[in-house]
């Protein structure tokens, strides 16, 4: 079997199955994406190059559209300039493209992964309620960022979401043609280990130290940045025991802040509202993720804020990990934590809610350290690739027969 994977990045959500098919079925799997050409462990990979995009002049509303259909049109020259590659099934990320195009270049079944469909009401549009609303502009152009998503869906023969949350927030005309498949976590790299050197990421913690982590790609109101940054100062001012130790960029990841922020980053518009103790709460950066694993089984307490959005990666590998989490009770955490059975539940926005919570698993880890081991047997059991693997292996057999 030959499968083509689509994505505008590489590995992404894709890496673990293309390796799989590879290395232990002895398939072969071809990689579109913006990456250099070349062959990655036995992946080909074809780079793709986009010409043209969206210009000022362009539509607020159209021009992520506008952006998607350059970057299809190039999926698809660059494969033209293969006639080598024919593939009995495409598997593709919409997102920064869609597979429709491919449609008119090989008749062989599609499969989508369909990550989010934007929402305005009950969504991250209007979860913030407390900080600047987005505008109408903003609300119209949320709705039609939806389009390449509606085209694959009626294009596809099969599709997938990570969660059933995600799934269900598609239209429910199409909840029937798409699957709640998670990617799979490596559950034999992301796991508890001793630490033996309390030195992280060129950070020294001292051993009479406890450690709350928090890890987000970017530092974001969608996130729940800010109001950790409140919960990790209230603590800071009560116990002087404790470290925080925040992992991820002083960047945009999923954005909507610079509406409101005038040119500065949302960490920086954070950071000037009050005054915090960044001897104890330490920012890293982006870390090596073998860094990460050591920090999660150091870790005597991880929070995790979320609006209803994408689920992150780190919430499972800090779980994985065997962190004791305390979670905001946001619809796609939970779930995957239960309260009080693999971790800690709290509403977002209730900063004294979070503080006692966190306080009291500080006051004694190992009281709450059973939800830790719970964390590791939840990924382990129903999102790890051992799990997630077989039933994508099974969803590419049935699109094929």
């Amino acid at each position: 079997m030959h499968v083509l994977f689509v994505h505008q990045n590489f590995p992404a959500q894709f890496g673990h199955i293309a390796a799989h098919l590879v290395k232990q079925h002895g398939h072969r799997c071809t990689f579109v994406s913006e990456k250099p050409s070349g062959h990655v462990g036995g992946i080909e990979r074809i780079q793709y190059s986009v010409t043209g995009g969206a210009r000022a002049s362009t539509h607020f509303c159209s021009r992520t559209f506008e952006n998607q259909i350059w970057h299809s049109a190039a999926v698809m020259d660059a494969l033209k300039n293969r006639p080598d590659i024919q593939p009995d099934l495409i598997v593709g990320h919409t997102g920064f493209l869609s597979t429709v195009f491919l449609r008119e270049l090989y008749d062989v079944p599609q499969i989508n992964y369909f990550e989010f469909f934007y929402r305005t009401q009950n969504s991250d549009i209007d979860f913030r309620s407390d900080l600047p609303q987005c505008g109408q502009e903003e609300r119209i152009r949320a709705r039609i960022r939806n389009a390449a998503l509606l085209l694959d869906l009626d294009n596809c023969d099969a599709g997938y979401s990570p969660t059933v949350w995600q799934r269900n927030q598609l239209p429910k005309e199409f909840h029937t043609k798409v699957q709640p498949i998670f990617d799979g976590i490596d559950t034999s790299f992301w796991k508890p280990v001793d630490v033996v050197s309390r030195t992280i990421a060129g950070l020294n913690i001292p051993a009479d130290m406890k450690v709350v982590t928090y890890v987000s790609r970017g530092m974001e109101s969608i996130r729940g940045f800010d109001i950790f940054m409140k919960v990790a100062k209230r603590l800071c001012d009560m116990r002087s025991d404790v470290v925080f130790i925040v992992v991820g960029e002083d960047r945009i990841a999923y954005g909507g802040d610079a509406r409101f922020t005038n040119g500065k980053t949302f960490k920086q518009w954070v950071l000037e509202r009050d005054d915090y103790d960044l001897n104890r709460i330490r920012f890293t950066g982006r870390i090596a993720p073998t860094d990460l694993v050591r920090l999660f089984s150091l870790s005597d307490l991880h929070l995790f804020l979320t609006a209803p959005f994408v689920l992150s990666w780190s919430l499972f590998d800090a779980l994985a990990c065997g962190a004791t989490v305390l979670a905001s009770s946001t619809g796609p955490v939970m779930e995957l934590v239960n309260h009080e059975q693999n971790g800690l539940l709290t509403d977002f926005f209730d900063v004294d809610s979070w503080v006692e919570a966190a306080a009291a698993v500080l006051d004694e880890p190992q009281a709450f350290a059973h939800l830790g081991a719970a964390g590791v047997e939840t990924v382990r059991r129903q999102f790890s690739m051992d799990v997630c693997l077989p039933k994508l292996l099974d969803m590419y057999a049935r699109t094929l027969m």
